[in-house]
């Protein structure tokens, strides 16, 4: 015999023919929830809140997911048939202003502030290791991936003075090209056989002070402890401005200013490193704007000097922006 078309739909009435069920889909709207929480919240027995979770799990309301010996239960709420959708708005209509479930969210605020308290609790203890803790945990390359992410995909990156490539293949999958260049040949192959396998990476020969690049060809350069291997760092800035895309933006991390001309000669360097304001003015007089430029926290198992970190912008705006204004007429 064939089944009645009305059965789906009173079937969904019938599962909400019922006080308890209602109290559980309204917290479960807006919370995901364990069966002891809601069995503190609603001041019911653990087997009749079991029992009416079953039922609405059997009638696609609900949803569990396991959370070690635990199930964690939540309103299937963005995956309602229409149909059942009007209903639970209907009804959620009806039921909003009913005592019981404001008794209910009182309860159940009190329950999530436990939670926080929890993890504040933690956090507390855990506060002067936490930094050793996660490291050992959970290794140190994660929030350098997440900053990585924050770059356009589409963009052309310039590392100047690439030397064996490796921050050319640590940024290469998150952007559209990568282009490093050096004027060591041994570099540039040791270089090649780093980025042999990514397919938008190109390496070539060049000198700082004359960049085989072409005028704005890049969205963003980046001189990474180059700067104090020139004897015109004034001139390598210039061409790094020169193959800036308007809005481009620079990065250069190099020495801070200090005496050990000792390991100025045994590491082949030109100069001493430079001074927060110097190196900002040598920027400034390149034709970049917004710069700032601080000094990095020491790696405690760094040996040699300090460094500085300097960015900036060339002036104008990338042509992807103006177009973006022109047809949406946003603000930039």
């Amino acid at each position: 015999m064939a089944s009645s078309p009305l059965e789906p739909v009173l079937g969904r009435m019938d599962s909400l023919a019922d006080p308890t069920r209602l109290r559980l889909l309204r917290l479960l709207e807006r919370h995901e929830l364990g069966v002891t929480e809601l069995v503190e919240v609603l001041q019911t027995p653990q087997s009749t809140v079991s029992r009416h979770l079953k039922l609405l799990a059997d009638r696609g309301w609900v949803r569990s997911r396991a959370q070690g010996p635990n199930n964690l239960y939540r309103m299937r709420t963005d995956e309602l048939e229409p149909e059942a959708r009007r209903l639970w708005q209907v009804t959620r209509e009806q039921i909003d202003g009913w005592a019981t479930l404001q008794q209910d969210q009182v309860r159940l605020d009190r329950r999530l502030r436990g939670r926080r308290e929890g993890a504040q609790a933690f956090f507390a203890g855990a506060a002067g290791r936490w930094d050793k803790m996660r490291d050992e945990v959970y290794g140190r390359s994660f929030s350098q991936a997440a900053l990585r992410a924050l770059l356009p995909p589409d963009w052309v990156v310039a590392d100047l003075g690439c030397g064996t490539g490796a921050v050319v293949a640590d940024v290469a999958p998150w952007v559209g090209r990568v282009i490093g260049v050096d004027q060591s040949a041994a570099m540039l192959k040791a270089a090649a056989r780093r980025v042999a396998a990514l397919s938008n990476v190109e390496l070539r020969q060049g000198f700082l002070e004359t960049l085989p690049l072409a005028d704005g060809e890049c969205d963003a350069a980046l001189l990474l402890l180059a700067l104090s291997y020139v004897a015109e760092p004034a001139r390598v800035l210039r061409e790094m401005a020169r193959v800036l895309r308007p809005g481009g933006r620079a990065v250069v991390v190099d020495l801070m200013r200090h005496d050990r001309d000792d390991f100025r000669l045994q590491m082949g360097q030109q100069n001493l490193g430079f001074e927060e304001s110097d190196l900002a003015a040598l920027l400034a007089e390149a034709g970049l704007e917004n710069v700032v430029c601080d000094a990095l926290p020491p790696e405690p198992e760094a040996k040699g000097p300090a460094l500085l970190l300097a960015a900036a912008r060339r002036p104008g705006k990338r042509e992807s922006d103006v177009n973006v204004n022109k047809q949406g007429d946003r603000t930039i």
